[in-house]
């Protein structure tokens, strides 16, 4: 079958952003990063739901037992109530940083939130990389970050990878299952900026190839376990941000995108900016992502 790229839903988002498989229930979830909104659908793009959490979410993690949300909201870390939309700060980790929010995040093998920080304008070294544990302990995983994108984990849990956006690189980092621990940090891969595109969310797939969306450049990367460029994939959008594998056989790239650049000097887009695209015919299965907690 070949490739297909489909709307699957238009619906705008300033910047779609953190899609999250769920294999237990069978929904794609997804934010509106500026928007401070949290959506759920069905794979097919029925069923649309959504939460309104009041200020910017850089990413989301579904609980163990599917009733609240784990949200990395500006002000830090939150559970949300599924039923009811209540919100409960679990933990603020830059109280001492008000231009910083919280961004993309991810869930390890083990049940642990991983996510990072970012400088709002983007110029400043002072984002960290956090692990959030299922005690509720948080400790700091790396520091020195303008931008955290993209964390994500090799199918056996081992290697965390991780973008800081504008250093032009992907990382990757020891993972230590047991611990929670990241160490002997290292580029796995530099980023071909030439066409304007900047590293943003990240996956891996079930052969291990790390998948991973150029911002601004409208591009999708399949980069082979030693970092080598294997596929790429042109987007109907100059603004693709995130993306995760999904449907009931995980065979589906889910794709979100950015209606609104979050500065002027980035570029504008067409008519299907920020839409959530069903990419088909890949031919590649995904890894089912964890809930947080136990």
């Amino acid at each position: 079958m070949a490739e297909k790229i489909e709307v699957l839903l238009d619906v705008k988002t300033k910047l779609g952003e953190g899609p999250v498989w769920d294999a237990a229930s069978q929904r794609l979830h997804w934010v509106d990063s500026a928007d401070g909104r949290i959506f759920r659908s069905t794979a097919q793009g029925t069923e649309l739901r959504a939460w309104e959490v009041g200020e910017p979410i850089g990413s989301i993690a579904v609980g163990a037992d599917n009733s609240y949300f784990l949200a990395a909201l500006q002000s830090g870390l939150y559970r949300i109530d599924v039923e009811s939309g209540a919100k409960e700060l679990l933990v603020d980790p830059e109280p001492d940083q008000p231009k910083n929010r919280l961004n993309d995040g991810k869930v390890d093998r083990q049940g642990r939130f991983v996510f990072g920080s970012m400088d709002t304008l983007e110029e400043e070294p002072s984002g960290k990389l956090y692990s959030y544990d299922v005690d509720g302990c948080l400790s700091v995983l790396d520091t020195g970050i303008i931008c955290s994108n993209g964390p994500c984990f090799s199918p056996d849990g081992t290697i965390l990878y991780f973008s800081d956006t504008w250093t032009g690189e992907i990382w990757a980092y020891d993972y230590d299952a047991s611990s929670g621990g990241a160490s002997l940090r290292r580029t796995f891969t530099k980023v071909d900026t030439s066409g304007g595109g900047a590293a943003d969310g990240a996956t891996v797939d079930s052969e291990g190839y790390l998948w991973q969306a150029l911002v601004y450049s409208g591009t999708i990367v399949r980069y082979s376990p030693d970092g080598k460029i294997d596929r790429l994939l042109e987007m109907p959008v100059l603004k693709a941000t995130s993306l995760t594998f999904g449907g009931p056989n995980l065979d589906v790239l889910y794709v979100t995108s950015m209606s609104k650049p979050p500065l002027p000097r980035f570029p504008e887009d067409g008519q299907l900016r920020g839409s959530l695209f069903a990419v088909t015919g890949l031919g590649v299965t995904g890894v089912a992502e964890p809930r947080y907690g136990k």
